[in-house]
């Protein structure tokens, strides 16, 4: 029986768009609330700060990790299979890691197995949007993009609530169940319809007289095909991005993670420190749609790296805020003015990568963007665990780390991409000056054929009419 496929932009299209926002703010507004459990998980396991990071590292690193396995699986199986797959596993990698008795089997439970789940029904989500949206793409994104900072606000509200009322085995349990919703919004990514006809019509290709290419070679293709390394060695622009915020990510999560921690450490109630990160998601409701109309206008598209790099360096700055006092009313205006710089860090990251490089070897230079991202990502929290056991639970510490990577990072995008675009401007005014020869000589020769033309064909209608 053949399928019925939805039509492009069609009313079945903001349904999509709804399951879209609902997903994202299941899985990318998650690891903001692992800083709520961060002291209870510790006393659980007597663990050290450093032992204790792990687990949200492992979480946020295969969040972003899996982008290249989950665009195979949606090539191989399509968005919907793949969603509800993630929402599988999620929910699966949640309730086993309810019974866990060591550290070792919650970094493989809620940290691998629910990271990658997560990372296969966000990153679906995302690229479905590209086949049911194409004239209102761009607003589709930005609406989506709501439910994350829906849930960065939700998250910890309820991990809170629930923490106190069952502890973390019993709220790990029920956050199994939450994710479950992900298969649901999976189910209403129905096939679109699409102008191309599928391959799969044609038959089999004959076979062929060449030797079949080696498992390594098929490997190496692979590896080209979703992980741009040729663009890493042969695009400045590229390499200067990727190293930039590969070294901005050391310090970017760590007061998602910390923030929790160190207010309560100064004595701030329990409910007012989990209402810090809510505060962050509810202020992004508004302003990251806001920032990414702002990056999407095309009197900014020559700029948006020198942007992204402005609000990393706004991010590392209000850092120092963080550390040089504990009271919670400042901390509600670190958290007001890093939502300002952390929208315009969310709205700028892939659309000043969308920029640097080519759109047909954007996916594969997306991926191999969110792995070395993603080593980042794994590496820091723990480092900055470290940083406190060495420190006795100065978290004060944490903040300037964070701060010393955003501004450091923040200085060498943009000096490096100044110092590229004055090196790029003499060769692109000598190309401008030979396209300029070359479009004059082209004229010429033009109007030259031309004026052939019309004598050969004015010869031709009097040798006709003559007859």
């Amino acid at each position: 029986m053949p399928r019925v496929l939805e039509r492009a932009e069609g009313c079945w299209a903001w349904v999509v768009l709804l399951a879209s926002l609902v997903t994202q703010g299941l899985t990318l507004g998650f690891p903001t609330c692992t800083g709520i459990f961060f002291t209870e998980l510790q006393h659980e396991f007597q663990a050290s700060n450093s032992e204790t990071s792990w687990f949200p590292s492992i979480l946020t690193a295969m969040l972003h990790a899996g982008g290249p396995l989950c665009s195979i699986l949606v090539g191989r199986f399509g968005c919907r299979v793949t969603v509800m797959l993630g929402g599988a596993l999620a929910s699966l990698g949640m309730v086993t890691s309810s019974f866990c008795r060591t550290l070792s089997q919650l970094y493989l439970t809620a940290g691998f197995i629910t990271g990658l789940g997560m990372c296969f029904s966000f990153q679906s989500s995302i690229t479905v949007l590209g086949f049911y949206f194409s004239q209102h793409r761009a607003l589709a994104n930005a609406l989506a993009s709501v439910g994350v900072s829906l849930g960065i606000t939700l998250w910890p509200l309820l991990s809170r609530y629930l923490l106190e009322d069952l502890g973390w085995r019993g709220t790990f349990l029920v956050f199994g169940g939450v994710f479950l919703h992900c298969c649901v919004c999976g189910a209403v990514l129905r096939p679109v319809a699409t102008s191309t006809a599928p391959e799969a019509t044609e038959g089999p290709p004959p076979p062929s007289k060449t030797p079949a290419p080696s498992c390594l070679a098929a490997c190496g293709r692979a590896i080209q095909r979703h992980l741009a390394f040729d663009i890493l060695r042969h695009n400045a622009g590229y390499r200067v991005y990727t190293l930039g915020v590969m070294w901005m990510i050391l310090g970017f999560p760590l007061p998602h993670v910390f923030l929790v921690p160190y207010a309560m450490w100064h004595g701030v109630d329990e409910h007012r420190a989990a209402l810090l990160i809510s505060i962050i998601g509810f202020s992004n409701i508004f302003l990251r749609p806001m920032a990414g109309l702002v990056a999407g206008r095309r009197d900014f598209a020559g700029h948006r790296k020198y942007l992204f790099s402005l609000a990393a360096l706004l991010n590392g700055l209000t850092n120092l805020v963080c550390a040089a006092s504990a009271d919670f009313r400042v901390l509600v205006g670190y958290c007001l003015v890093y939502s300002v710089s952390m929208s315009g860090i969310g709205a700028l990251l892939f659309q000043v990568l969308m920029d640097i490089v080519p759109m047909d070897r954007f996916s594969s230079a997306l991926g191999l963007f969110t792995i070395l991202e993603s080593i980042s990502i794994l590496i820091s929290p723990p480092l900055a665990g470290l940083l406190l056991d060495t420190t006795d639970n100065n978290f004060s510490y944490v903040f300037y780390m964070s701060s010393f990577f955003l501004i450091s990072a923040a200085l060498f995008m943009g000096g490096s991409f100044c110092a590229l675009q004055k090196k790029e401007r003499p060769g692109k005014q000598a190309k401008a000056e030979g396209a300029i020869t070359e479009a004059a000589s082209e004229q010429v020769l033009t109007a030259e054929d031309s004026c052939d033309s019309k004598k050969q064909l004015y010869t031709e209608v009097m040798y006709v009419t003559s007859v």
